[in-house]
């Protein structure tokens, strides 16, 4: 059984503009007081096609030397999105919650994100690709049909995107580690991770 443990994880001010903090309220449970404190983290994926690109959005150190039920909110700044390839501005991500102790991880908590601009800004978009294709001599229907099919934003327009985690339905995955005993933990792998759902 593990020293600590996760009870719940509300995502709060969600859907949200994409430049807001990010927020969770996070309740955990000590079973077995221990010596130094354990590692809340925030990370951000900011690109399935190279871990380079995920951004750790804070971290703060919790005591864990009392047993008991305990509650916080850790509310983090978003991602910098000067680190973000912008083909990667918008469309589906992951958001992780992990919990760490003297550098092991033994439980993260994982959402799908999904970055969209507003149908307003789409359809503003959109009308300007139409003006100009009309003025390239394309037909009116033509040229409206071709800008909803083909509509870009880019540069990507921050300001305007809007965030939605996937709050109902977090992936928690527990590692095995040591906490304070001397039987060395085994390293993580799928194989010993017990991935399930929180409610």
């Amino acid at each position: 059984m593990a020293a600590v443990d996760i009870i719940s994880v509300a995502v709060e001010n969600n859907p949200a503009p994409f430049l807001s903090n990010l927020r969770f309220a996070i309740a955990y449970e000590v079973r077995e007081a221990l010596s130094d404190d354990i590692e809340w983290r925030v990370v951000y994926v900011g690109s399935a096609s190279s871990e380079s690109y995920d951004q750790e959005l804070d971290a703060v150190l919790v005591p864990a030397d009392t047993p008991g039920r305990f509650a916080f909110v850790l509310e983090v700044p978003p991602p910098r999105p000067e680190r973000i390839p912008e083909e990667d501005a918008t469309g589906v991500t992951i958001v992780l919650v992990t919990c760490s102790y003297r550098g092991q991880e033994f439980i993260r908590v994982g959402y799908y994100l999904c970055n969209e601009y507003p149908p307003e800004v789409l359809k503003e978009a959109a009308s300007s690709v139409k003006q100009r294709l009309v003025q390239a001599g394309m037909s009116e229907a033509e040229a409206e049909a071709q800008a909803a099919a083909t509509v870009e934003i880019s540069p990507p327009q921050w300001d305007k995107l809007l965030r939605n985690i996937l709050a109902e339905q977090p992936r928690v995955t527990r590692f095995p580690c040591s906490f304070d005993r001397s039987v060395p933990a085994k390293t993580p792998s799928t194989s010993v991770a017990a991935t399930d759902q929180i409610y």
